[in-house]
């Protein structure tokens, strides 16, 4: 949730004070008591204007139920999408929390349209927004500079997958087939994929995103997956099936492909990715996911919720510990 507490760094340029509250468990009744009582305390000692839940099912109505306050909640992807790879009852159960948080929310935040397009209710008060990405860290660089500080070869082909805490979702299965794909249409083993397993510091990323190829997206369902934004901010160039937002995202950037959810679509587009050899203009659709543009957006929210027009607001900000 490294882009929780980054989105909430952001803030003190829009004159909102924010104290974040990390919820410990989202599975332990017991715990989760323990939590509530602290999230009690915390808001009685910061008495803020509103909560914002950053994530829904359990996270989100637990700050509903914790507080009377007036709570905006972000939804960011598996809280309302359907998730196969997910324990069935987990994912049904997990979206219902999610469903009944937003009933309570004075306020809604959609990473996509295709989110805000699978509320039950509350659409209204509903705005859309991808969320900020640190386009000062993210940023190109010289590939052979960041390539040299992995150790990396100057001239093997690589390809970068995201897989995190959930490769089943991520389908890495379905990389490493597109892969081995296109090194059988070449002929010779001669594209690498790198895996990214969630263990590595994230002020490191951006040395892997100017030092990789190509980014490679096979997921089953995504919101709007940060490592696609933050690969258009370094030029990455992207190949991808349709999901979440990325189409949207990569609209009018060149060299980008999205193509069917198959090995061998994949592994001939990163193929074409790899053959032109040169970076993309990504950096050009990210405008919108700037430090002011976001911290901007964000207050108006909280302006609108609290229905005030200035001064300074207090928030505290609930994640769950993913």
């Amino acid at each position: 949730m490294v882009f929780a507490r980054r989105e909430a760094a952001i803030l003190h340029s829009a004159d909102v004070e924010v104290r974040p509250f990390f919820l410990g468990s989202r599975t332990s009744p017991f715990d989760l008591v323990k939590e509530f009582l602290r999230f009690r305390r915390e808001i009685q000692a910061f008495r803020p204007h509103l909560v914002h839940a950053h994530y829904g099912t359990v996270t989100a109505l637990f700050c509903a139920l914790a507080t009377a306050r007036p709570l905006v909640v972000t939804f960011r992807g598996t809280d309302l999408n359907p998730c196969p790879t997910m324990n069935p009852l987990r994912s049904f159960v997990g979206r219902l929390f999610s469903q009944l948080a937003a009933l309570r929310a004075a306020g809604i935040i959609c990473a996509t349209r295709r989110l805000k397009d699978r509320l039950w209710w509350g659409a209204d008060r509903a705005t859309i927004m991808a969320g900020y990405v640190d386009l000062t860290l993210f940023q190109p660089q010289e590939p052979s500079g960041t390539r040299k500080a992995l150790g990396w070869s100057l001239t093997d082909k690589i390809v970068l997958f995201n897989a995190g805490h959930t490769p089943k979702v991520k389908r890495l299965d379905l990389a490493q087939a597109a892969v081995c794909e296109a090194n059988k249409i070449n002929g010779h083993p001669e594209v690498e994929m790198v895996v990214l397993d969630g263990q590595i510091d994230p002020n490191l990323i951006p040395i892997y995103l100017n030092a990789a190829d190509c980014l490679l997206v096979t997921s089953d369902w995504e919101g709007s997956p940060y490592i696609v934004k933050e690969a258009l901010s370094c030029n990455l160039p992207i190949v991808s099936v349709d999901v979440g937002d990325v189409a949207e995202r990569v609209q009018g950037v060149t060299p980008s492909r999205i193509v069917g959810r198959s090995a061998e679509e994949l592994g001939r587009a990163v193929l074409e990715i790899l053959a032109l050899g040169r970076r993309s203009n990504g950096r050009v659709a990210t405008a919108d996911l700037s430090e002011e543009k976001v911290a901007e957006r964000t207050r108006f929210i909280y302006d609108r919720v609290l229905n005030k027009d200035s001064g300074r607001i207090a928030a505290t900000r609930e994640t769950n510990h993913e």
